[in-house]
This record gives C-alpha cells, structure tokens and sequence, in this order.
C-alpha cells in the first residue's frame, strides 16, 4: 500500500507548520492558538529557526530563487511587491489638492479605483503564495491551491483579511467613480478610505506585525520584515484616521477635518509604499538563502 504524502498528512491533520521525522521543537513562540517562529533541533545536533514570514515569503510555490532584487518577474513576491507600491502611489497622489485640481474630479476617482484594482491584485497574489508554501522543512506542497480553511495560520487571517479590505475598497471607489465624485450622496467615498476597508487593514496590519514580532506588543526588532510590518501598520493607522475624519468634512466640518481626511490618506499611501519598496529586497534575500530557514552552526549552549 502506498505511503501516505507528507504534505498532505500534515495539511489533513491541521499542523503548521509540521514538524520533520527525527526533529525536536525546542522553542516555540505562540499568540493565542498562533505559531509565529521554531526552533527545532535536529539529529545532527545543529538548530533550524524557522519563522512564519520568512517561510511564506520564501518557500512557497510561486517562488524562483534565481533572480535579483530590481527585476524578478517570475517571483511572486516580487510582483506583490510592485503592485502594491503601484497601488500606494495613487493613493499618495489622489488627495492631494493639486493633483484633483490639475487632473479634475473625474481622473482624480479614476486614479482611486485603478490604485484600489493594483491592491486587490497583489492582495490575490499574496493569498495564493501563502496557501501555496511548504508545510514546513522538507514538506513541500503538494498541490497548487486556490483556497483553503486553515483558521490557525496566522498568515491565512493576515492576507486572507487583507484581500477582503482590498475589495471593499474596489466597491466603494467603483461606486463613487459611476455615481461621480460631485454626487451628494458619493462626495466622501474616494476622498476618504472605506471605512469597512480600513477596519480590515487594521485587523490584517496588526497580525502581521506580530507575525514577524512573536509578540502582541512592542517589540526591540529592527530587522527588515520588522519594517515592512511596521510601515504597513502605520499606513493602516493613517488609513483609519482618514476614515474617522471623513465624517466630518467637507459638509459638516471645517477645512481643517477636509485637510485631516486628505493628508492621512496620503501619509497611508506613502507608508504603504516604503513597505512595498522594503518588499524587493525581503523577497530577494528570503530566495537566496535556504527559503525561510536560518541553520546554525552547531548547538552549543
């Protein structure tokens, strides 16, 4: 009778990430029922970390560890990368006043939703890396996925509620772009985030952050997917900001809130972008040593 595939035992099961034959956990770091970094000790005697981010960012399926940081078309991280900085930028540039006012409100809501299309494109993109990598050290996947329920993996509710955010924002941008941006009833819906929207990057930006930290609070790390996570929640942050602050301008508020509402909005936009930027270089050095593991010399201590 033939034997059973690893990957798919581990997937039936629900472990993740699973654990090699012979190997030992001796390290593990948990929030709430989620598994963020191992350490486990092999045979040999020498130690394996491994680390949730790492590994979706380096041992998926999509991946191709031959390429450099500028241009890597055949890396999916590499694309998740450029589109979501493609996406930032619109959102950077679209509320600023002199853009609307050099473009006019019709261009300016078109370059919302085209920003919301690149968001929702790298947020699909990413999903599908995270469903597609190794169940854990010499576990590789055995079949492409296009979804899955695997609620306790920390990265299936990071991009899984990521894309949800990314498709309100396409609805709410398409519907003020055919309703036209002078509408009423549509003024505030592509001058501010969506407010359903923003409560999912939240959710999704703060578990990434601790994804890479271990922790739920605030953490020493200054590594670079520290970063990215970190500009990512800022850019979160300031995306809810300029939802809250929506409501009050223009026709309830001053021009101080109207100011509020768009300047958050493009502070958001250009921390999404730094993180975005950060994303090539994370996606290059992920694919060049051993995906996401990081093994020690020896155990010493």
């Amino acid at each position: 009778m033939a034997s059973a595939d690893p990957a798919d035992e581990a997937l039936a099961g629900g472990a993740y990430p699973s654990t090699p034959a012979g190997w030992h956990a001796t390290t593990q770091r948990k929030i709430g029922p989620f598994t963020t970094h191992v350490v486990w000790l092999r045979p040999d005697g020498s130690r394996v970390e491994w680390s949730s981010r790492r590994h979706r960012k380096g041992r998926s399926r999509l991946a191709n560890r031959r390429q450099s940081v500028l241009w890597a078309p055949r890396r999916a991280s590499w694309w998740i990368g450029i589109l979501f900085a493609v996406g930032s930028a619109c959102f950077l540039v679209g509320p600023l006043p002199g853009f609307v006012e050099l473009v006019g409100s019709g261009i300016d809501g078109l370059v919302f939703f085209i920003g919301s299309i690149f968001f929702t494109s790298a947020a699909t993109l990413q999903w599908l890396e995270t469903l597609n990598v190794d169940r854990g050290p010499g576990i590789p996947q055995a079949r492409f996925r296009f979804a899955s329920f695997e609620p306790r993996r920390i990265d299936w509710w990071i991009c899984g509620v990521l894309l949800v955010g990314t498709v309100f924002f396409n609805a709410t941008t398409f519907q003020a772009l055919q309703s036209g941006l002078d509408a009423q009833s549509y003024d505030k819906l592509v001058w501010r985030p969506d407010a359903a929207g923003c409560v999912c990057f939240l959710i999704s930006g703060y578990l990434a952050y601790i994804e890479v930290c271990g922790d739920a609070f605030w953490t020493r790390r200054r590594s670079l997917d520290w970063k990215i996570a970190a500009w990512n929640l800022v850019g979160c942050v300031a995306f809810g900001i300029a939802a809250i602050a929506s409501y009050w301008a223009p026709s309830e508020g001053s021009v101080l809130d109207l100011a509020a509402d768009n300047g958050f909005t493009a502070f958001g936009g250009l921390c999404f972008l730094i993180g975005s930027a950060l994303m090539l270089p994370e996606s290059a050095a992920a694919h060049t040593e051993t995906g996401d593991l990081l093994v020690a010399q020896a155990l010493t201590a």
